[in-house]
Formats: C-alpha cells, sequence, structure tokens
C-alpha cells in the first residue's frame, strides 16, 4: 500500500436485503451494517450485488437512509450512481447525499458506445455538479465498455474525483492504474477483482471491493490487516480461502444466480432472507438445502483447522 488516504481498506458491495414482499428489510440493513463495522468494512451501496437496477427511487433512498441510520464512525456510505440520463444521475446523488451518502460510485452510462471524449465528458461534468466525492467504477462486464487507462489518467487531477473502483480482469490494467494512484493523496484505488483482491493490496491497492464479503467479513478483515503488516503469506492464505468460499455461490451460475446464491448463504448465517428483486429469482426450493449444507461443512471445517 502507498500513502495513507482517506478512502481505503474493505469496502464490500452489499446486497439489497428484502423481505418476501419484495420491500426493503431495514432491519436486515442495519445487522449487515453492524456487522460489517465489527470488522472495520464500509458498504457500497446500489452496486451490481445490490440488485441496484431492479430498485426504484424511493427504494433506493431507503436503503440509503437505512444504513446511514446506523452508520459508526469507521465508515462510510459508498454509493452506485447508474443510469444513462446524465440530468436524472445528478438529481438522484442530490437526494443520495440527503438520505446520508458519503461517497458516489458512477459507471458509464450503458446503452450507447461512447467515445473517449464522451467518457471524459459525462465524468467531468458529474463530478463538477456532485456535492460529495465521485469515485470512477469501471466494469466491463455490464456496461459493455472499458474506460481506457489515460481517460482515467486526467480524471485523476479533477478536484472532487476522489478514485476508481476497477473490476475489469486484466492484470496489466491493474497494475497500471495501482501505479498512476499510489502517490497522489486524493485519489485512492480499489480493486473489484475478488480473485485479485489480495495481490492488489501487495501491489499498492487502496482498497478492495469483494462481494464474498457479504458471506464471511471476517475473512477479509483478516486478510487486509495481513497485507498491512506486511505478511503476504498469510494474507495469500486468506485469499485461497475466500476463493473457495465464492466457488459456492458463483460456479456455473450466472451473475444474477450467482446473487440469489449468495443471499441465501447468507441467511444461513443469520445476515438477511433469501428473497430477490424481480425480475432475478430465488435459488430453486430444490437446490438450497443442498448449497446450504456443502457450505456449512465447508466452514464448519475451515473453523477448526
Amino acid at each position: 500500500m502507498g500513502i495513507s488516504k482517506k478512502f481505503q481498506g474493505v469496502v464490500v458491495p452489499a446486497v439489497c436485503p428484502l423481505h418476501s414482499d419484495k420491500s426493503i428489510d431495514v432491519s436486515s440493513v442495519q445487522r449487515i451494517m453492524s456487522v460489517f463495522s465489527d470488522f472495520d468494512i464500509s458498504p457500497l451501496l446500489l452496486g451490481t450485488t445490490g440488485e441496484s437496477t431492479s430498485l426504484s427511487e424511493k427504494e433506493s433512498l431507503m436503503l440509503i437512509s437505512a444504513a446511514s441510520g446506523v452508520k459508526r464512525e469507521n465508515q462510510f456510505i459508498y454509493t452506485g450512481l447508474s443510469g444513462n440520463c446524465e440530468e436524472d444521475l445528478i438529481l438522484r446523488a442530490k437526494k443520495y447525499a440527503e438520505a446520508g451518502a458519503d461517497v458516489l460510485v458512477a459507471t458509464l452510462p450503458f446503452y450507447y458506445p461512447l467515445s473517449d471524449d464522451e467518457m471524459y465528458g459525462f465524468f467531468d461534468r458529474l463530478a463538477s455538479s456532485l456535492s460529495l466525492p465521485l469515485m470512477i467504477y469501471n466494469i466491463k462486464a455490464t456496461t459493455g465498455m472499458s474506460i481506457p487507462v489515460d481517460i482515467i489518467k486526467k480524471l485523476m487531477n479533477h478536484e472532487n474525483i476522489a478514485g476508481l473502483k476497477d473490476s475489469e480482469r486484466d492484470e496489466d490494467r491493474l497494475q497500471t492504474c495501482i501505479n498512476l494512484s499510489k502517490t497522489k493523496k486524493g485519489f485512492s484505488y480499489f480493486c473489484g477483482w475478488g480473485a485479485m483482491g489480495g495481490q492488489s493490496l501487495q501491489w499498492g491497492a487502496d482498497g478492495i471491493v469483494p462481494s464474498t464479503g457479504n458471506l464471511v467479513p471476517e475473512m477479509y478483515a483478516a486478510l487486509y490487516k495481513a497485507s498491512l503488516t506486511g505478511d503476504f503469506a498469510l494474507m495469500n492464505q486468506w485469499q485461497s480461502f475466500t476463493d473457495e468460499v465464492a466457488v459456492f455461490y458463483q460456479k456455473s451460475r450466472s451473475l444474477g444466480q450467482s446473487l440469489a446464491a449468495l443471499k441465501c448463504l447468507m441467511h444461513s448465517r443469520g445476515f438477511c432472507d433469501i428473497w430477490m428483486k424481480n425480475p432475478l429469482k430465488e435459488v430453486p426450493v430444490s437446490e438450497r438445502q443442498g448449497l446450504v449444507d456443502s457450505f456449512n461443512k465447508w466452514f464448519e471445517n475451515f473453523k477448526f483447522q
């Protein structure tokens, strides 16, 4: 890790807990916030893992308010900002700030392919219009576009752009972006590529954004602590353990199906219920017990190693 940054550490892209009627489960939001805080973890709300594109504005604001209402001193409320209408994004960002967001994390609009100049202009105008710090979110898997490193380099100089969360699976890009951000005090680099979280920290990333942290936050707290002390052998052990956990809900599943499996496993740990926001569906009843049993068997054996 390079110089100390305001925004750093483990930031988990939080699931959106729901009741069976698909309304926001406020008590579970608060429970998850408490668990995260116990391990010095902040949430990223309204991200891909949080089913953000399926939530109404009212539901989004309820989610932010529920989390910010119980936020502790060791937490920031990172909040996703995605959409295709720039004016609407600016209006929503204002409401998110009023609801308690601390940092906004914006993806590219995802309908039209954009030129480099159009990508730059989008983030430049957005950052200049917001009252909260803005982080760039590069996620080619959902937007269909990769933000060029040269554009990120230019945007780093904007006084209201606080960092980059990058989920693209490109090792050369990962190292390049870390090196760019290493010595810039006001710009943080967060790795959103789960399997490279530990390695990114060893190379100098400021933080990681692992979806698996919803299920095993204690493991990511241990991984990050090991990175801070320079015990990279121990850090890599924790990385291997978390990689094994990720397989339980991700292997042979689409993105939406993996989120349903993640909630199913979180339910087994008492964090939240299984319900998904339409159009996504819960894990089929016939598969739930087998999924939970296989994970619990692994987890019980792991605890006694």
